[in-house]
């Protein structure tokens, strides 16, 4: 099976309902199913075959959509970069992946321009809102006949490349085959309770597998509307919330907390969501009990990684849920919490959370000894710390990866390690996480710097923030003498916190948080 017969199945089955609502614009799954069609002709006519990689790096839009599905008809790996990467991200990601497309969008060229020209495989260059003579193929003209032959996916066949980070070393691209994909979806798509009149709010990027998933694959694998924001504004997903009938909402902590805040306008709160899935990194309690009071809903707090597609573990939907619980394997998946030696540790006790089931990636591109290290016997060790319950529900303790999840984003502190290293009045640094009251995570930085150098943080922060996206470069940033380090050298970031921790307490308020 396809990843795109979810589309097929659904144009076949309900061909006049609305697929997407974007900006002013509706189309039908009839006609949506069309448009994807002719984009893959378009696309082979251009020389993209089965088994080939396309990068695809478009803010969430009708054209995403298209590609996305389009690609996965014609056996095309795609693979979904963020487009407010810099060329020091993307280099890495484009040449690994051995792309032969991209297809991208204005005025989100400039950053890859830097380095398609070097890429030896790449033979298309398609991107949205250019002229001719751009360098680039117009989206709108690649077209082909509004019929078109799905690649009949074999069972291990690639569907997306998702890249993903440890600590240490470049960004590893997840494998995710056609079948991983279509499982997760019409997984975690049948064990909620939907209505056909249901419209799905999408405010979450799509070239996040949280997004792709939950919100875009399953909406469509089940038939509902999808209501597609470019981007995440929480005045206008109020007012979608107020003005629909019935809506459901996927979404991280941070864009919940956003919309507490938001809707403490005066207005009278009409609610129309029937339930919300919250992912992407821990949901505070408070925000949790907040947010089902003022908008009279229900919140399943989940959990996934970009190796299982994302979703293995989320709270039951109409049954118990325990606030501070991501909750218990979804079906198909198993969890189990072990020690150090791959032993199950007792209910209650600490241990690395691991899981086995069909979402699980087939593994990492060009990365076959990361591969058996990250998946062992069939379970993937996640690198997370947790406890199981009684009752078998899963409460993320820790994270052994240093891994800061801000506002829902993944950063690596590794990376931006490597680029303070290469600021010349630095000699040592380390970034790691601190709390955020709405972000749940900020990326903080503490450096050392050469002898007689005078920089401020400021001009740290700079060098920093022209290399990587916004989201990435730490707003707080202190210059030290030295750093705390074991009897073998290695950075204590532990302490590094615990300093932090002791700084806000003795100065009684928070610390002043660059933009």
């Amino acid at each position: 099976m396809n990843l795109a017969d979810l589309l097929e199945n659904s144009a076949k089955r309900v061909p006049n309902r609305i697929a997407l609502r974007f900006e002013g614009e509706e189309i039908t799954y009839r006609d949506l199913n069309r448009k994807v069609n002719s984009f893959a002709g378009g696309l082979r006519s251009l020389g993209l075959a089965p088994k080939d990689t396309c990068i695809l790096m478009m803010q969430s839009g009708m054209e995403f959509i298209t590609a996305y599905y389009a690609l996965a008809r014609m056996g095309v790996a795609v693979v979904p970069v963020n487009f407010l990467y810099k060329r020091h991200e993307l280099a890495h990601i484009f040449e690994d992946s051995a792309a032969r497309g991209f297809i991208g969008m204005a005025p989100f060229l400039e950053e890859p321009g830097k380095i398609l020209s070097d890429l030896r495989n790449l033979k298309v260059r398609v991107a949205s809102g250019v002229q001719s003579n751009s360098g680039f193929i117009p989206f709108e003209t690649v077209q082909g006949p509004e019929t078109s032959s799905t690649y009949s996916a074999e069972e291990n066949d690639t569907a997306a490349i998702i890249y993903t980070s440890g600590t240490t070393g470049l960004p590893k691209g997840a494998m995710l085959t056609h079948k991983n994909l279509i499982n997760n979806a019409i997984t975690v798509a049948d064990m909620r309770v939907t209505d056909p009149d249901d419209v799905v709010i999408g405010v979450l990027p799509l070239y996040h597998i949280f997004g792709q998933t939950s919100a875009l694959n399953a909406s469509i694998y089940l038939g509902l509307t999808l209501h597609l924001f470019r981007q995440f504004d929480p005045g206008p997903v109020l007012g979608l919330i107020r003005s629909e009938k019935s809506t459901v909402l996927f979404a991280v902590p941070t864009m919940l907390n956003r919309l507490i805040h938001a809707a403490d306008d005066g207005q009278p709160v009409r609610s129309s969501l029937r339930f919300c899935v919250s992912g992407g990194s821990s949901l505070p309690v408070e925000v949790l009990r907040n947010f089902e009071k003022q908008f009279q809903t229900k919140i399943y707090e989940g959990y996934g990684l970009s190796e299982c597609s994302p979703v293995c573990v989320e709270n039951p939907f109409g049954k118990k849920t325990k606030p501070g619980s991501i909750g218990v394997p979804i079906p198909g998946f198993e969890a189990r919490i072990v020690d150090e030696a791959g032993g199950d540790v007792q209910k209650g006790r600490v241990g690395e959370l691991i899981v086995r089931g069909p979402g699980v990636m087939k593994g990492y591109l060009n990365r076959s000894e990361e591969t058996a290290a990250a998946i062992v016997n069939g379970w993937l060790h996640t690198g997370d710390l947790a406890l199981m319950d009684i009752e078998g529900y899963i409460f993320i303790v820790d994270r052994k990866k240093d891994m800061v999840i801000r506002g829902g984003y993944n950063i690596y502190p590794r990376e931006i390690e490597e680029l303070l290293y290469e600021h010349p009045a630095v000699v040592e640094a380390a970034v790691y996480g601190i709390p955020h009251p709405d972000l749940g995570e900020e990326v903080a930085a503490v450096v050392v710097l050469k002898p007689g150098e005078a920089v401020t943080s400021d001009d740290v922060r700079n060098f920093i923030k022209e290399k990587v996206a916004p989201y990435k470069y730490p707003r707080v940033i202190r210059i030290v003498d030295d750093l705390p380090k074991s009897h073998t050298g290695k950075i204590l970031k532990r302490a590094l916190k615990e300093q932090h921790k002791k700084i806000i307490k003795e100065k009684q308020h928070q610390w002043v948080i660059s933009k």
